[in-house]
């Protein structure tokens, strides 16, 4: 996101700053892009934090806590507001911008995951605008400029398929947490690695775009595209199919985002169609990579089932990636959760509440 800032001065400021726990990344960039205000998410290293702003030269005022997240997400300097942390965190600041009336680049698949009824009606109720930041997303939302209403008949989401794309389900048995990491396209943080390597990220942004696009959940269907240049592809109702192509770089989308609905020279790499003389789609098997099916029986029971997958799944990807349990038990603690649930109306509160009993449920198996 700041790459993109700092190739376009003249357009944007960047009034505030939050991450979770890298304090030295965070000062630096404080300073550098001359931020008024940092948040650290993990109140422990505020401490920290302070010392790093200091020898950077930042003059940033200082906060921590979700809590000093949401209080800058309403800061009227700024018309928009990135959300781009991992995770159901994320769901308070989102609301509290959209309360103040902020347009949101939205990457954090959570938020409209486990409150997409809510999140979506606040932006109308404000008049807001929530903007796809993820390929996958931006790609649908490019391919539907101009479209009529009511011309969306399908989505097809693509996904790489992860490093285990052509593994047996033996094999899988003993994947490492160090073999998970290890994605073939793309660079990305922990979570979301293992979400690519199980297909979670994929049902996860199903249930997004369910709520982004307002389309039925079973009008969206994910397709395995191995070579990650077609980020995404709608048909219309008079049987036209769309795609939005091109290499793998983040910063696109992200530039859309920030700019819609202008086009603006980016001077990012460009592809060359002549470099790719195969494209192939296939379908995911759903034995070996169970998420997809898991997320449309959230969606089937409806609630607060979503809000519980994804809790659930976050915890089972931390016990993982400690060596706690197994590559596949991941889904499987996952499908447990959802059926032990009982479901409530989504409020944020039983959103919150939901997402607490979900990681619990999931570390006490």
């Amino acid at each position: 996101m700041l790459d993109v800032v700092e190739r376009l001065p003249e357009r944007f400021k960047v009034v505030a700053l939050a991450a979770y726990s890298n304090t030295e990344l965070l000062a630096n960039q404080a300073a550098k892009f001359g931020a008024e205000y940092v948040c650290i998410g993990d109140e422990a290293r505020a401490a920290k934090l302070r010392d790093e702003l200091h020898a950077s030269g930042s003059r940033a005022e200082l906060s921590s806590g979700v809590d000093a997240m949401c209080s800058i997400a309403r800061l009227p300097q700024a018309d928009l507001v990135i959300v781009a942390v991992a995770g159901a965190i994320g769901i308070a600041p989102t609301h509290a911008a959209l309360d103040a009336g902020k347009h949101i680049a939205l990457a954090s698949k959570e938020v409209l995951v486990a409150a997409g009824e809510a999140t979506m009606a606040l932006a109308r109720r404000n008049k807001c605008s929530i903007l796809p930041i993820d390929s996958e997303h931006s790609a649908i939302f490019q391919c539907l400029q101009g479209a009529p209403p009511n011309s969306l008949e399908r989505i097809y989401l693509t996904a790489s398929g992860g490093p285990f794309r052509k593994m047996s389900m033996h094999d899988m048995e003993s994947v490492t947490p160090e073999q998970a990491l290890r994605h073939p396209t793309w660079t990305m943080g922990g979570l979301v690695t293992i979400n690519s390597a199980t297909l979670m990220n994929k049902a996860l942004e199903v249930i997004e775009a369910r709520w982004l696009f307002d389309v039925p959940v079973e009008n969206v269907e994910v397709v395995v595209h191995p070579q990650s240049i077609v980020h995404s592809m709608v048909r219309l109702t008079d049987g036209s199919t769309l795609a939005q192509l091109g290499l793998p770089d983040m910063r696109l989308p992200i530039q859309y985002a920030l700019v819609f609905p202008e086009r603006l020279n980016s001077e990012l790499p460009r592809m060359n169609l002549t470099d790719f003389t195969s494209l192939t789609f296939e379908a995911p098997d759903h034995d070996r990579f169970p998420a997809l099916r898991i997320a449309q029986e959230a969606v089937a029971i409806g609630k607060t089932a979503p809000a519980v997958m994804n809790a659930a799944n976050e915890a089972a990807v931390a016990l993982f990636l400690n060596e706690k349990i197994p590559f596949l038990e991941m889904a499987v603690r996952v499908r447990r959760a959802i059926k032990e649930h009982d479901p409530k109306e989504p409020t944020l509160e039983n959103v919150i509440a939901a997402d607490k009993w979900a990681r619990k449920f999931v570390q006490n198996l």
